[in-house]
C-alpha cells in the first residue's frame, strides 16, 4: 500500500467519497453524511487528506483530518477531527484502515493537534471496533450529528 497526500477534491478522493456516502445511505437511509466539508479543510498544516493505493495504483482506502478548536458544536481547542475513513469492500480485513488511522494520527500529532476526535454511528460496528481497539474512548458528542440518537463520538489523546 502506498499512501499519498491529495486534496479532498482530487478525482480519486471524490470517487471514494461517493462510495462511502453510498454506504452511509445504505446503512442509515439518509442520503449520506451531511456534515459540511470543504477541500480547504484538509489543506496542510490545518489538516490532511490521504489515499492509499494498491500495487496497481488503484485507490483503495481514504481518510483525513481537519483542525477544530473550541466551537459551538462541542469541539475543544487542539482537536483534529477524523473524517471519511473508508476502505473499498474488496480490500477490507487487510489492516488498511488501521494503517491509515495511524498515518493520520501521526500527521495530526506533528501538526500540533492534541486530540483526535471522530463521530461514527451505531450501524457501523466495524468502525467502532477499529477505533476502540486503537485506544479511542467515548467522549462528549460534537459536530453536526451531536443531537442524533445514532451518533457516537470518540476521542484519543495524541
Amino acid at each position: 500500500m502506498i499512501i499519498r497526500c491529495v486534496r479532498f477534491d482530487h478525482p480519486d478522493a471524490v470517487k471514494l467519497n461517493d462510495e462511502v456516502q453510498a454506504e452511509y445511505h445504505q446503512r442509515y437511509g439518509d442520503g449520506g453524511d451531511a456534515t459540511a466539508l470543504d477541500a480547504a479543510d484538509f489543506d496542510p498544516p490545518q489538516g490532511v487528506y490521504l489515499i492509499a493505493y494498491d500495487e496497481r495504483d488503484r485507490p483503495v482506502a481514504t481518510g483525513g483530518w481537519r483542525s477544530q478548536d473550541r466551537n459551538e458544536e462541542g469541539n475543544e481547542d487542539g482537536d483534529a477531527e477524523l473524517k471519511r475513513m473508508y476502505v473499498v469492500a474488496e480490500m477490507r480485513g487487510r489492516g488498511l484502515a488501521r494503517r491509515m488511522l495511524a498515518a493520520l494520527e501521526e500527521d495530526a500529532r506533528m501538526a500540533g493537534r492534541v486530540r483526535m476526535v471522530l463521530e461514527t454511528g451505531t450501524k457501523q460496528p466495524e468502525a467502532i471496533a477499529l477505533y476502540t481497539s486503537s485506544g479511542y474512548e467515548p467522549c462528549a458528542k460534537f459536530g453536526y450529528y451531536r443531537h442524533h440518537e445514532e451518533s457516537l463520538c470518540y476521542a484519543k489523546r495524541l
